[in-house]
């Protein structure tokens, strides 16, 4: 069995390694794994509200996870895309409240998605235009306007826009409200899930199209696998750098468009609950290929959401190592299997 035989296994491997795992550590507590297990698909998929859940706890995900494999598309690791997605859920937030209450929503909409997208690829431009012009590692970059972010809007929702006594903002605009999936139709879940479900999917098509089926695309590509190559095929390497960051950027920030414009309708303290960080985990396990995204997103959220629904079997903790491990297992085994199929060979 060779190598590329066994590579586009490795995430479903990791995947099963995990689960193992994770059925060990469960049985350690004294619970029966295939009871918690049951008990988690019951309470998300088997339910409306639950499928809800899921569905828009991924589709966070899905937007932060676009942020990191787009870039690494060019061999650029976006850490940034918790940052990324609070500034961008800061600006779309300032610009709805500042918005006139009957700003129609045919105006408000475009206005606070493309407010959200334009801050979120400004953001990370930064880190971006750090490593081409500086030649500063964009991990370190990204990380460190993490941090900025994070005190940024803290102090700024603090000090200045939080209504009094609260954590929160004033609620934007009527006129920027996404419909909620059960207004959409008959489904009855009763759940946050909204329209921005739908935008992740057009942009996870968007970007699949751009960067497999476009010349552009293929540059992209071709900047990432070999730079000094393509630079002599005459490709701009280093503005492939710059749009990949900000394409990345814009993506984390469109998470906004679940978090204000769906669901919360206002900026608030521990908006983003993370979710920057586990895009990197879901664009890990997806081997940041676009279409795979959606159903890492959805394993993600399952088990975030599940991991609350049996708190009182196991604690929720054990799911959270369950996606470490899947990372782990992700990140060593191509080097494992490679070791085992030197030593047959030899």
């Amino acid at each position: 069995m060779s190598r590329k035989t066994v590579e586009p296994f490795i995430p479903l491997l990791s995947l099963l390694f995990a689960l193992t795992a994770g059925s060990g550590i469960i049985a350690a507590t004294g619970s029966d794994p295939l009871e918690v297990y049951g008990k988690m698909l019951r309470s998300t998929f088997t339910s409306g509200y639950g499928s809800g859940q899921v569905l828009f706890r991924a589709t966070t995900l899905i937007f932060t996870g676009l942020a990191v494999a787009v870039p690494f598309r060019v061999r650029l690791f976006n850490i940034g895309g918790e940052g990324q997605l609070l500034m961008g859920a800061f600006a779309t937030t300032l610009c709805g409240i500042t918005m006139p209450q009957e700003t129609p929503a045919f105006i408000a909409l475009p206005v606070l998605i493309l407010s959200a997208m334009i801050t979120g690829g400004a953001w990370a431009l930064l880190a971006g235009w750090l490593k081409v012009r500086y030649g500063v590692n964009e991990v370190i970059s990204s990380i460190m306007l993490n941090f900025i972010a994070l005190g940024l809007t803290g102090y700024l929702l603090t000090n200045r826009f939080a209504l009094p006594s609260t954590v929160h903002t004033k609620t934007i605009t009527p006129g920027g409200f996404l419909p909620n999936l059960d207004t959409l139709s008959d489904l009855g879940w009763h759940s946050p899930a909204n329209f921005s479900f739908v935008i992740a999917i057009v942009a996870v098509a968007s970007v699949t199209l751009l960067l497999y089926r476009s010349r552009y695309g293929y540059a992209t590509i071709a900047s990432g696998l070999n730079p000094e190559a393509a630079r002599h095929a005459g490709i701009n390497t280093a503005q492939h750098t710059l749009v990949a960051m900000t394409l990345g950027g814009a993506l984390a920030g469109l998470g906004a468009t679940n978090l204000i414009l769906g669901y919360k309708h206002w900026f608030e303290a521990g908006l983003t609950s993370g979710a920057g960080f586990i895009g990197i985990a879901v664009a890990l396990l997806a081997q940041a290929h676009p279409v795979w995204l959606i159903f890492s997103a959805l394993l993600f959220a399952w088990l975030d959401y599940g991991g609350l629904a049996v708190n009182t079997m196991v604690p929720k903790d054990i799911f959270m190592m369950v996606q470490g491990i899947a990372i782990l297992a992700i990140i060593s085994f191509p080097a494992l299997f490679k070791t085992n199929l030197k030593k047959k060979v030899k």
